[in-house]
């Protein structure tokens, strides 16, 4: 489907059930439930958002300095020592820069040294600009540019990586290798509400990444909301899966402790044993990482102090639910919400073991505070009842917009009529409402997709297999596997007769793209079907054959009973007809999720004593045969199996992903 222009009649939007704010009983009832067992729970003031987010959390300083604010494997910190951490940061920040406002971006990985950074940033009066370094160099360097950020943060990890980068004016600060003189005090640097606070890149229709900004007021509307309807409170202990810092901002601004989860770099246990250690109250993930955990769960699991299931990213389906039902108790909640970077959540369902759900899709259910959704149909008039429309978002805490891109942030965020503190903003979501007021979400109006939680422009994703400039026409859209997940598939006319492989393919892909946005399959086609309007007829393009693909490497088939159990598994996780012992992994459609039930089923198959990492750089099924002769004799015991597979079901896509591109490296993306 595909937008529509049109003339929306905000104006004539009616107040019916579906804009409610107060929460049908049995909603209510379920919030209700939410509480900490301890009932130490604060309310989040709704006049607390007018500060900066660090006078908040320097709030929190005061109050709990010796409580745990941040947990890692190889590192923990008091609130009083990450406010030191922070404030280093920012008086470094400060003695290179000044105070003047700036944009500072990061190249940190997903460590601990985040927060403090992000946290350091805002103390400094700048805007922090998050870079992923897993990205590939040409990604990075247009959102450096883009940006326009003055100063570099990294550490000795991404050193090299960031010396790279430096150019044209950009300076560098390595926070590992700060002055230990550089002051810990506060630097008491004061801030508007409305200032910038960080700019987020997300995919871009126009074939570019696109900077959301978003304020320091609107980011604590969000946490006030998220504290107040959750009760977090200074006893909660907060998971996160995700490489972006403000996940930790929940937790340390109400005092609790903040634990992200870096189990590719710091070896932890896996997700279960890592829960019941760290005794977490609130786990929160995108739901195709909860059902690659929940999954392998064995049933024998007492998540007792687990209070709060939280997803967002993606559809959350029936069978999660089920996974839900089956291994967490019914003291625990589970909360649907839907959100997006240009506007924090603004909806949420509760559920517990009770919940009817007669849908395949979970409602995202009903409103939050201060945001109202509107759904139009494409005519310009409002989508009755269970009547499917585009999502908007009426508030005055939404995004200021998209950095440096006026254009775009008119086109999507728009006047409310007779409101003149408010916008609106359209979503490009498709949903219908209940008779109730309960949101069900159907999927994007346009052409982007969630793959593993990352939003991707499919024409970004087009842009770059044009720019190869081997193929006239491409096209790509997204297509459930057999396992049920999000995969990307790129219909290709070629210019020339000239056979591409595969192989090729990718790695010209992997210097433009993230791993997520690469294609899992390759479709040729001598033309691309077309509709009666002259576009293209993607209802009318060929599935893929689940076959193996066309490679730089012929394929050869296994030679013993190892290689053919490896190369069946393999074969299995991937969707194909058949798997070549020397074919590799990448170049087969695998992905760094995938990569962790292949080893797990192994694992299972084998038992063999081999450690981790060497697994994961096993690139073909022939290599990872070699590893067994290398550990013939080296049998786990069952504890010890146990812990592999724990620690394997544990790893997150970002984790997984570190370990693929350690342990099967390919050319670096410059």
């Amino acid at each position: 489907m595909t937008a529509t222009p049109c003339t929306y009649n905000w104006a004539e939007m009616t107040e019916v059930p579906r804009h409610r704010t107060k929460l049908p009983p049995e909603q209510e009832a379920l919030r209700a439930k939410c509480f900490h067992p301890s009932g130490t729970f604060i309310e989040f003031k709704y006049e607390e958002i007018e500060q900066s987010i660090s006078q908040r959390f320097e709030q929190q300083v005061a109050k709990y300095p010796a409580r745990l604010a941040l947990k890692a494997r190889d590192l923990s910190l008091t609130y009083a020592a990450l406010n030191q951490a922070a404030n280093q940061i920012a008086h470094a920040i400060l003695g290179q820069r000044g105070s003047r406002e700036e944009r500072i971006a990061s190249l940190l990985g997903s460590g601990p040294t985040l927060p403090a950074a992000m946290l350091g940033v805002f103390k400094a009066g700048k805007v922090f600009v998050y870079l992923n370094p897993t990205f590939p160099a040409a990604r990075i360097n247009f959102m450096l540019e883009n940006s326009q950020a003055t100063l570099l943060l990294t550490n000795n990890e991404h050193f090299l990586f960031a010396k790279e980068l430096v150019r044209n004016g950009l300076e560098l600060i390595n926070i590992d290798e700060l002055d230990s003189r550089n002051s810990t005090n506060n630097p008491g640097i004061s801030l508007s509400p409305g200032a910038l606070a960080w700019i987020n890149y997300t995919s871009g229709s126009t074939g570019e990444p696109k900077g959301v900004v978003q304020n320091h007021r609107n980011l604590l509307h969000l946490f006030m909301t998220q504290t107040n309807d959750l009760h977090i409170c200074s006893e909660d202990r907060i998971s996160t899966f995700t490489s972006v810092a403000g996940e930790v901002l929940l937790a340390v601004l109400n005092g609790a402790a903040s634990f992200p989860a870096n189990i590719k770099k710091d070896g932890l246990a896996g997700i279960a044993g890592w829960l019941l250690q760290e005794e977490i109250t609130v786990y929160n993930s995108v739901p195709s990482i909860f059902r690659h955990f929940a999954s392998a769960l064995r049933g024998n699991e007492k998540f007792s102090k687990l209070r709060l299931l939280r997803f967002t990213g993606e559809p959350l389906y029936r069978t999660d639910l089920e996974l839900y039902r089956k291994h967490f108790p019914q003291s625990c909640i589970l909360v649907n919400r839907l959100s997006s970077n240009e506007v924090p959540a603004f909806r949420q369902f509760f559920i517990n073991h009770s919940t009817a759900t007669p849908d395949r899709v979970v409602p995202v259910g009903y409103a939050i505070r201060e945001y109202e959704v509107l759904l139009m149909r494409d005519d310009g008039g409002e989508a009755g009842i269970d009547e499917c429309g585009e999502v908007a978002v009426k508030s005055r805490h939404l995004s200021p917009g998209y950095w440096r891109n006026p254009i775009l942030t008119r086109e999507k965020f728009l006047p409310a009529p007779g409101e003149e503190d408010k916008r609106i903003y359209r979503t490009g979501d498709l949903g219908y409402m209940r008779p109730d007021g309960c949101l069900v979400y159907l999927g994007r109006k346009d052409f982007q997709v969630k793959i593993r939680g990352n939003r991707v422009e499919l024409a970004e994703v087009e842009r770059a297999l044009l720019n190869l400039e081997l193929f006239n026409e491409t096209v790509v859209v997204p297509m459930k596997d057999h396992r049920g997940e999000q995969r990307l598939v790129a219909y290709l006319v070629p210019k020339s007769p000239t056979a591409v492989t595969i192989s090729a393919l990718r790695r010209s892909l992997s210097e433009k793209l993230p791993e997520y946005m690469i294609p899992s399959y390759f479709v040729q086609l001598h033309v691309l079907p077309l509709a009666t309007n002259g576009k293209v007829d993607r209802s009318a393009l060929p599935p893929p054959a689940l076959v193996r693909p066309e490679l730089d490497t012929p394929f050869v088939p296994p030679r013993n009973p190892i290689e053919e159990t490896l190369a069946a598994i393999w074969a299995d996780v991937l969707g194909l007809d058949r798997v070549g012992i020397h074919d590799k992994f990448l170049d087969i459609g695998g992905n760094s999720l995938l990569a962790t039930q292949i080893i797990s089923r192994v694992f299972n198959a084998f038992q063999v004593q081999v450690p981790l990492p060497l697994f994961f750089s096993a690139a073909t099924v022939a290599e990872m045969t070699a590893l067994f002769d290398q550990h013939a004799g080296e049998n786990p015991t069952g504890r010890e199996l146990e812990r592999i597979l724990d620690e394997l079901d544990s790893l997150t896509e970002n984790e997984a992903q570190r370990l693929v591109d350690e342990g099967m490296p390919q050319a670096r993306k410059k």
